[in-house]
């Protein structure tokens, strides 16, 4: 009797043993089938990016049933965008958010996105970017091993000083400002009598709380969000750049998806898109009241003194529309006028 019931304990040990080491492996291979992915970002928690990518993230994981797992890493902590356009064309990051600047000495197309007053409106831009001219430079991207998923918002740029308030062209005579890492964008601000600094974001707030920098140009939520009232005292709108931002793909990554998953990842994109393009108007909206109420002095450039800066920096936009290609500012100029004609 004994006999019999060890050898029914031992059956029933050794099945529960079996079913285990089943379960594990089976849990092993969800985990496995599992795409997961690192997102990274330069922008601070409150910035409407940095909501939109967290809702990417949330519906992509959502749209794949689990499938697609996106980890997203803000406030620039896996580097300066630079950095991170590095890592995600080697494939040791998975997802960048952000502008192009830093690779725009070696895709010289998107230089076009330095070229001052180039757009007259946000709806201006969305149509170009949306278009096929906006698709035909994110698919460009594909030789440096990036995957461009979608233009994901951007924003008119306007300048910031702790010196003085700049009511004319003469003001900004002298000032040491810091300027995106792209050489149209440094030919810019030397045209018009800045002394121009390229320097890696995360730099930036240090180089101006020690006055390293007089000031710096960037869109007003920006300015907000990462508190630069603290270190600089006048704003002046002046809306001279719009800057884009992409959401791109390693190809390393993106190869790792299947057909359906790489569909619902891109569809996603564009939703969130729509989503980041309208919280970022909305804030801009409000925010400049909010930098008054830091404390910060604000004006507006006249117009007859835009116009001045536009003659100034002429001769680099003639001399850069030779560097990025002819026919391809032609194709973008095309797109431009179809927008504005059709607004007529």
């Amino acid at each position: 009797m004994q006999s019999r019931t060890r050898r029914l304990i031992t059956k029933t040990l050794t099945a529960l043993a079996g079913a285990t080491l089943m379960l594990g492996g089976l849990s092993s291979a969800v985990a496995q089938d599992v795409k997961r992915a690192k997102l990274g970002h330069s922008f601070s928690d409150s910035h409407p990016r940095a909501v939109a990518m967290k809702q990417f993230a949330a519906n992509v994981e959502k749209a794949t049933g689990g499938k697609v797992a996106i980890d997203v890493y803000g406030s620039a902590v896996l580097g300066g965008e630079d950095k991170m356009l590095i890592a995600v064309q080697s494939g040791t990051q998975d997802l960048y958010m952000g502008a192009l600047s830093p690779i725009s000495a070696r895709k010289k197309e998107l230089q076009i996105f330095d070229f001052p007053f180039l757009f007259g409106s946000d709806a201006e831009a969305a149509y170009v970017l949306d278009g096929p001219v906006g698709r035909k430079i994110l698919d460009g991207l594909g030789d440096m091993n990036v995957q461009g998923l979608v233009w994901a918002g951007g924003a008119f740029r306007n300048m910031s000083n702790s010196k003085r308030s700049l009511n004319t062209m003469s003001d900004m005579k002298g000032l040491k400002v810091r300027v995106m890492q792209s050489p149209m964008a440094l030919a810019s601000f030397n045209a018009m009598g800045m002394n121009a600094v390229p320097m890696a974001f995360p730099e930036v707030y240090p180089a101006l709380e020690i006055r390293a920098l007089d000031g710096y140009e960037h869109p007003v939520v920006d300015m907000y969000a990462n508190k630069m009232f603290e270190v600089q005292k006048y704003l002046t709108i002046t809306n001279h750049v719009y800057t884009p931002v992409a959401l791109l793909a390693s190809k390393k990554w993106w190869s790792s998806l299947t057909p359906d998953q790489q569909k619902t990842v891109q569809k996603v994109a564009e939703e969130t898109r729509t989503f980041q393009r309208s919280e970022e108007l909305r804030q801009a909206a409000d925010v400049v009241s909010q930098l008054k109420a830091k404390g910060m002095s604000v004006t507006e450039m006249p117009a007859a003194e835009l116009e001045k800066i536009r003659v100034a920096v002429q001769p680099v936009i003639d001399k850069n529309t030779e560097t990025i290609g002819a026919e391809f500012a032609q194709s973008f100029y095309a797109e431009l006028k179809k927008f504005r004609s059709a607004k007529r």
